[in-house]
């Protein structure tokens, strides 16, 4: 029983958590999912003044079992504003089996990482294998880590980067080429590069959308992580009638995804959707199976990802004697 509870800063999650681990968790909190050894994820959204509150909160039926509770402020005009981070929050860490508080952590790098990391999982089963070429659309930190993501398990070579802001598309694209030595190329017109790409992931604050289904090519993996919250948008419903949907969390992405939307539009029903990622990891339903096939990912993410990541940094922790011990009990 441990006698205290490890306080874990931005800077002990970067230097701790790298990007293949988690990418490991996650795929594995979707496997324990698909076999019932998980906590029902939750998720709450509080709206505020110019931004809101999501709780989300599950837990893994390890041994010992884990729970997490992520509270994250997104407040889209911070940067512009105030210096600050867009998106900020924290994530208890708990014993699932006696609750006990094993680490507050800072959410900040957790849910960029885990993020990336639901997309490179989807990918590895719903991507054609011989995809070259990417479409990032929202050139921030989201945008950064999931082309990171993404080349853990493609073999990336050409990345097409779009942003409202031109200047910031070109900023990204100048950075992955000196980086990573990709052919990486700023563009104002997103829907020419995503019919041109074999992977498009949308990571952007929308609450309309900026893709069509005429912008859609055979064969695409489109992963779609913009929308988390009702009134957030970033594909005409139609695509997603036109292609097969992979949900994270089928009932979390009927309220807050994509697929909230398209329901909201009666073009489809929760039947019609094609499987949950956790169905997909453990082979429960198909993943590509065909090189002309569509699959969008409605990625809203879920807590599964944050107990995850969360677990693994903790053991890092533990063995690495990182963090700041704090007694809540004394």
């Amino acid at each position: 029983m441990p006698r205290s509870t490890l306080l874990l800063a931005r800077s002990d999650v970067r230097a701790l958590l790298d990007l293949d681990e988690c990418i490991a968790a996650v795929e594995e909190a979707f496997r324990l999912h698909a076999q019932g050894r998980t906590l029902p994820p939750g998720v709450l959204g509080v709206p505020s003044v110019d931004g809101g509150f999501h709780i989300k909160a599950a837990g893994l039926r390890l041994e010992p079992g884990r729970f997490a509770v992520k509270c994250n402020g997104n407040f889209f005009h911070n940067t512009a504003r105030h210096d600050m981070p867009n998106i900020q929050g924290l994530i208890l860490l708990c014993d699932a089996d006696n609750g006990y508080p094993l680490a507050v952590i800072d959410s900040i790098e957790i849910t960029i990482l885990r993020t990336g990391a639901a997309t490179a999982v989807a990918a590895k089963y719903l991507s054609r294998p011989d995809s070259r070429v990417v479409t990032i659309a929202g050139c921030g930190n989201q945008g950064r880590v999931q082309l990171r993501a993404l080349r853990r398990v493609r073999g990336i070579e050409k990345v097409h980067a779009w942003d409202t802001d031109l200047q910031r598309a070109r900023d990204f694209a100048e950075e992955v080429c000196r980086d990573s030595g990709l052919a990486a190329a700023a563009t104002p017109d997103l829907s020419a590069a995503v019919r041109a790409s074999d992977i498009c992931v949308t990571c952007t604050p929308s609450r309309q959308a900026i893709l069509g289904p005429d912008d859609i090519s055979p064969g695409l993996f489109l992963a779609a992580v913009g929308a988390d919250s009702h009134d957030k948008q970033e594909l005409d419903p139609a695509i997603l009638r036109r292609g097969k949907v992979v949900a994270d969390i089928l009932d979390q992405c009927a309220e807050i995804g994509e697929l909230h939307h398209a329901l909201t539009a009666g073009v489809m029903t929760r039947q019609d959707v094609h499987a949950e990622l956790a169905d997909i990891v453990s082979g429960r339903r198909p993943g590509r199976r065909a090189p002309d096939e569509t699959f969008v990912f409605d990625s809203t993410g879920t807590a599964l990802q944050d107990v995850a990541a969360a677990d693994a940094l903790y053991r890092r922790a533990l063995e690495a004697g990182a963090g700041t011990p704090l007694d809540f009990q004394g």
